[in-house]
């Protein structure tokens, strides 16, 4: 952090000698302006909505400002809903690893939380259950805490096996039938959806959403999001009445 360094310039009046000038009191001397005095930003006071997941989440690969909870900001305020998006996401991160992040989350009494984990646990192949206990735990915390939980659905590449790929799936299914969540299926839906005619939507690693992508997740996020949420109630103007 760049250091303020601010330069006063101290004034000293000699009085020797035995004129009028000198017995007559010195003018002040004029203060030097300092450095531009900084106002502390007002604590932003909308309620959170914590995006609390891996990569996807993060915005791996894509440039600052364009990960889908970023875009569900811009979203949300174009929309005229009064929230703010916290961004919890970590590349790489595990189910275990959210485990481990959820009381900061809860920390931010955050009013809905996108719970968008598991991925990275399938792709190392990870027991499902193990998985699934994992999740379960972090549901129960957030929704102890007073949070909404949208749960973010995934999938696996075909060569993960069939069986395997069915399981996991299920759980997500699983976990929001026994919670009462609302589930987006596959978070991905929309771009695997139209991944064929409009192939930019992925970077080159097939796994990470573009910019473009990450619109689409936004999307697919706001619709499923919008039940949860609430409007700032609009305010009435009075109405007066003119006097004949």
């Amino acid at each position: 952090m760049a250091a303020i360094w601010a330069l006063f310039l101290l004034t000293f009046l000699s009085l020797s000698g035995c004129t009028k000038a000198d017995r007559d009191p010195a003018p002040p001397p004029k203060a030097e302006s300092g450095p531009p005095r900084v106002v502390p930003k007002t604590a932003d006071e909308r309620p959170a909505i914590v995006a609390l997941g891996d990569s996807l989440s993060e915005g791996f690969g894509v440039e600052p400002g364009q990960s889908f909870p970023d875009q569900l900001q811009r979203k949300l305020d174009s929309s005229g809903y009064t929230y703010r998006v916290v961004n919890l996401g970590v590349s790489g991160d595990t189910s275990t690893g959210g485990l481990g992040r959820v009381g900061y989350a809860i920390s931010l009494h955050p009013a809905v939380v996108i719970l968008e984990l598991g991925g990275n646990d399938g792709l190392r192949g990870i027991p499902v259950a193990a998985t699934k206990q994992n999740l379960e735990s972090i549901i129960v915390q957030l929704k102890k805490a007073g949070s909404a939980v949208l749960l973010a659905g995934m999938t696996l590449p075909p060569n993960y096996g069939e069986a395997y790929i069915r399981s996991f799936e299920q759980a997500y299914r699983d976990l929001a039938e026994r919670h009462s969540l609302p589930l987006i299926p596959f978070l991905m839906e929309d771009i695997r959806s139209r991944l064929a005619s409009t192939p930019d939507l992925m970077q080159r690693d097939g796994i990470h959403p573009t910019a473009k992508g990450h619109a689409l997740i936004a999307e697919t996020v706001f619709r499923y999001l919008k039940p949860l949420l609430r409007r700032e109630p609009k305010r009435v103007e009075p109405h007066v009445l003119a006097l004949p």
